[in-house]
């Protein structure tokens, strides 16, 4: 059986092809230690940037022009709020969540301890533009679980009350808001995380 037919064959090639190039290309097992928790960082923020960026600039447009063309006969927008959107609102903010807390960790791993997280967070000893990435990142974080989430809960229907008209329509503009915010902060946040690792001073 082709393991790239499911998701999960799909990533266990990934993981299998990534462990080759470290062991094959890299510094073998230490290295990995190493790094794992940045790789880990990355590759969760690749996915939560990826949905953020998915929202914003393919599903948002496509629900708003399945809801101008219901009225005409087209399909409406019922199939992407059903089936699509919670699914990936689940990734959306786990990716949110293993992003940050796998950050944090990057953080103390580079600078001693707690202290490197002290000093990302308050830009001392050389942690200022990783520094800058790590409150970028936790304003994401909180837009995602404090206002983005529990609009979509309200929008979606998947908190299991009836809503108002009003309310939706309020929660439709704080969902969109956030999530427009956070699609503006993620620019300079990814410059931050790629500039640290290039010496961007």
């Amino acid at each position: 059986m082709n393991p790239l037919m499911t998701i999960k064959g799909t990533l266990a090639v990934g993981f299998i092809l990534a462990l080759i190039v470290a062991f094959g290309m890299g510094s073998g097992i230490d290295g990995l230690k190493a790094a794992a928790m940045t790789w880990l960082h990355v590759m969760a923020g690749v996915v939560w940037i990826g949905l953020l960026y998915y929202f914003n600039f393919v599903q948002v447009p496509g629900v708003g022009k399945a809801l101008a063309e219901a009225n005409d006969g087209g399909p409406g927008p019922a199939a992407i709020n059903k089936y699509v959107a919670p699914t990936a609102l689940l990734w959306f903010r786990m990716a949110a969540a293993v992003t940050f807390l796998t950050g944090l960790s990057a953080l103390a791993s580079i600078g001693g301890g707690m202290q490197g997280i002290v000093d990302a967070f308050t830009f001392s000893n050389g942690m200022a533009i990783i520094g800058m990435g790590a409150w970028l990142g936790t304003i994401m974080l909180f837009n995602v679980w404090v206002l983005i989430w529990p609009n979509q809960k309200k929008i979606l229907g998947l908190d299991g009350l009836e809503h108002s008209a009003e309310t939706i329509a309020s929660a439709k503009k704080v969902a969109l808001l956030a999530s427009r915010t956070n699609t503006a902060l993620s620019i300079p946040m990814l410059l931050c995380m790629v500039g640290y690792a290039h010496q961007l001073a």
